[in-house]
């Protein structure tokens, strides 16, 4: 295991957030995740990116507990046998692959720990495409400053997601992308939804036949959305202070605009930075 997140590796420091819970911090090779124990899943990640020093490496990694916590405590493989849910990796797999060789690969090989996975639809479709790509068009706006970024990620960890195999299946995930441009900080915040597109009796109905027969409740198309930091901070209860501060998307936002705009994305060229 790495020395995990480094709060200092952009010219501004940010911390590793976290929510007002008690969770494990799990430091990985440039990247950490805060497990939240009492849903097995992780609050948060955050990850360090030098898009300088990327190592292209094929996908290869072997999903494993992490042996510093109890099995119990991590959603792991009976989770995803048999059914159509995605080991989702919140840090992506790419991202903390930087460095020399035997890092590289050893930060490679960290991303397939199972705190860093959550349910996740299996279809692939261009929301999942947009959501997938965010990192490398944040990072190429990035380059043009220092080629860094520091990204957190997680899982919208409501009370009312559904139940399946003895955890709850989030339905929506966050991404808050920082980096630094003219000497200050720099953020921009987004959100997928894979909430179903279904009326509350149609839903109700399909989720007790599923539960009846051990399949996974149902999740939605992938859409993903830029969204005002402060509406991550709501929706996760994460303090963000300081990346709401740093907002691109709300600065360039009409004077006036309601503070729960949200800008749905169907092509990165959309994205507000």
């Amino acid at each position: 295991m790495g020395e995990g997140y480094d709060p200092g590796f952009l010219r501004e420091a940010v911390d590793l957030p976290g929510p007002d819970a008690p969770t494990v911090l799990l430091n990985y090779t440039h990247f950490s995740v805060r497990l939240l124990p009492a849903r097995r899943l992780a609050a948060v990640t955050g990850v360090n990116i030098d898009g300088e020093a990327l190592v292209p490496l094929g996908r290869e990694g072997t999903w494993h507990y992490d042996p510093r916590v109890p099995q119990g405590l991590q959603t792991g493989p009976d989770v995803y046998q048999h059914n159509d849910l995605d080991r989702g990796h919140l840090v992506r797999r790419l991202d903390p692959v930087w460095g020399d060789d035997s890092t590289a690969l050893a930060a490679n090989q960290d991303t397939f720990s199972y705190p860093n996975a959550a349910p996740q639809a299996a279809a692939f479709n261009q929301g999942k495409e947009l959501w997938a790509g965010l990192e490398d068009h944040v990072l190429r706006h990035a380059s043009q400053f220092d080629a860094r970024i520091s990204v957190f990620t997680g899982p919208v960890l409501d009370a009312g997601d559904l139940p399946y195999r003895g955890i709850q299946i989030p339905r929506k995930f966050w991404k808050i992308a920082a980096w630094t441009m003219d000497g200050r900080l720099a953020a921009a915040g987004f959100l997928l939804d894979q909430s179903p597109l279904l009326g509350p009796e149609e839903l109700a109905r399909i989720i007790r036949e599923r539960l009846l027969a051990d399949e996974p409740p149902p999740l939605g198309p992938y859409r993903t959305f830029q969204v005002p930091i402060p509406q991550i901070a709501g929706l996760t209860r994460i303090a963000l202070t300081r990346l709401a501060d740093a907002d691109r998307f709300t600065t360039g936002l009409p004077e006036g605009t309601p503070g729960g705009a949200v800008l749905p994305l169907t092509d990165l060229r959309q994205v507000r930075l």
